[in-house]
């Protein structure tokens, strides 16, 4: 049986391999601030047409037809040669889809591109003090002034806030309308008048989260994405694409080769770890993991290309059983290491940077961020295998 993917793709794999041998001098490092380095090799990546494969050049993107294996193929040889894919994060990960999705026209063409090129930094406005897991429960208030919107309220556990240019925020419109269908999905940028930031310290030490408060703040009334009042709508296509984001198989393969590679160097009384069967089932169960979850990603990708194929299922799971992937394959490197795997910040054992132990932390965080993976397993049990809703306070 011949399970080649063919002449065709065979020269565009070489295509690829031959691309990164030549320009692989000009990715920024991994895990790197999104500095001109960064942006430069993303420009580069685009106009190759390895990243904004698909989104069409009018909007920043490469303008490719959309081709399932030469994607696989792409994210495979970029993974194999450890070498940087481009820019992610919430702009380029969650807004660009659900723009393009909903946006007006005048919105794609304002917002894709120098957000795709990382001239454009978001954060996204949706957790409240009172409104995390329901989220629908928010409380920060959009009243229209005029033709501006008037902002008033909090969000909390907001990522990149200190570095964002501009905002995706849910707020409170309609404050007389059933909860889910009285909120709008807002625009803004982040030094308007009125915004104040305070940074978070999370589990790794750093403030990657932060408070964000809003005070009188005035926003131009035709920066919505949607109907007044739809934002609900608009927020599940964000979430959808949030979710897929935030365990991204692409980069668990990376971090596997990196562990491969890690456990070939480290050694116990000479003997290579990858070589000690308890080490080496451990490793084995999370490669088959990982497989798993680029195999479930075809399946969501051929999802968006065939009408009428249900991966809805398929999708509801990414989070839930990535984000757990990520924990348990970083902590599998910090077992690896021994002692050092415990150094920390400016320890001078510390190794690779500290990337294995800051990993380790922040999955743990993502477990529960995102929407926590036990609400997840929920939506799944409900949503996606049709069980018995859970039952609800009061008979409701």
């Amino acid at each position: 049986m011949d399970l080649s993917l063919g002449p065709q793709y065979e020269a565009f794999r070489l295509e690829v391999r031959e691309f990164i041998q030549a320009h692989r001098h000009l990715a920024p490092a991994a895990g790197g601030p999104r500095d001109e380095t960064a942006r430069s090799w993303q420009r580069i990546l685009i106009e190759h047409g390895y990243t904004a494969r698909t989104i069409p050049q009018e909007f920043g993107g490469a303008g490719k037809p959309a081709d399932l294996l030469e994607s696989r193929i792409i994210a495979e040889e970029f993974a194999a040669a450890r070498v940087s894919p481009g820019l992610g994060g919430q702009g380029i990960s969650m807004l660009v889809p659900t723009l393009l999705e909903l946006g007006t026209d005048e919105q794609k063409r304002q917002f894709i591109a120098p957000t795709l090129r990382g001239e454009m930094v978001w954060c996204q406005g949706y957790s409240e003090p009172g409104a995390g897991s329901d989220l629908a429960s928010l409380r920060t208030s959009g009243v229209l002034d005029g033709d501006h919107w008037v902002i008033n309220g909090q969000k909390i556990w907001t990522s990149t806030a200190q570095l964002a240019d501009w905002i995706f925020c849910l707020v409170r419109t309609e404050p007389d309308a059933p909860k889910h269908q009285g909120i709008s999905f807002l625009l803004f940028r982040m030094d308007t008048p009125g915004i104040e930031v305070r940074p978070l310290v999370d589990m790794t030490m750093k403030a990657n989260f932060n408070e964000v408060f809003f005070t009188d703040v005035r926003v131009p009334a035709h920066q919505i994405v949607g109907k007044r009042g739809d934002g609900w709508r608009v927020a599940n296509v964000i979430l959808g694409n949030e979710r897929d984001s935030l365990a991204d198989p692409n980069i668990s393969q990376a971090r596997l080769n990196g562990l491969i590679e890690l456990m070939k160097a480290e050694t116990v009384d000479g003997r290579r770890l990858i070589d000690e069967p308890q080490y080496l089932d451990r490793l084995m169960r999370i490669q088959a993991r990982v497989m798993a979850m680029k195999y479930n990603e075809l399946r969501v990708l051929s999802s968006r290309l065939n009408a009428g194929q249900d991966a809805s299922l398929a999708r509801m799971i990414v989070k839930l059983q990535g984000t757990e992937l990520r924990h348990e394959l970083e902590g599998l490197a910090i077992d690896v290491m021994g002692e050092r795997g415990l150094a920390f910040g400016s320890h001078p054992e510390l190794q690779d940077g500290g990337a294995w132990q800051i990993h380790y932390m922040y999955y743990l965080g993502l477990i529960i961020g995102g929407g926590t993976n036990q609400i997840q397993k929920n939506i799944i049990s409900e949503r996606g295998l049709g069980m018995p809703r859970e039952p609800r306070s009061g008979g409701a």
